[in-house]
């Protein structure tokens, strides 16, 4: 559906339920197509499994740092932060 900007103002209850429905909402103005009305598609964060497939799937292993196994001791890392006596 195209509208003016004009009518677009008169009418916003009614074109959210119809973008809600799928139906497609240009605004124009002056004639021209200004902006488009998409219905609003929230993101729940980041799915760890499906980032961890795509990676695989490129090639890309581990977490992509390769640090000395010692940096991977917790008694190693409290020393180092000072947190040992």
């Amino acid at each position: 559906m195209e509208i003016s900007l004009r009518e677009a103002k008169a009418c916003l209850s009614a074109l959210v339920s119809a973008v809600q429905n799928g139906e497609r909402v240009v605004i124009t103005k002056r004639g021209e197509p200004a902006v488009e009305i998409v219905r609003y598609r929230g993101c729940g964060g980041i799915d760890f499994d499906k980032l961890a497939a795509a990676r695989e799937l490129v090639g890309l292993a581990g977490d992509g740092e390769r640090w000395p196994q010692k940096f991977n001791d917790p008694a190693f890392s409290r020393r180092l932060l000072g947190l040992d006596g």
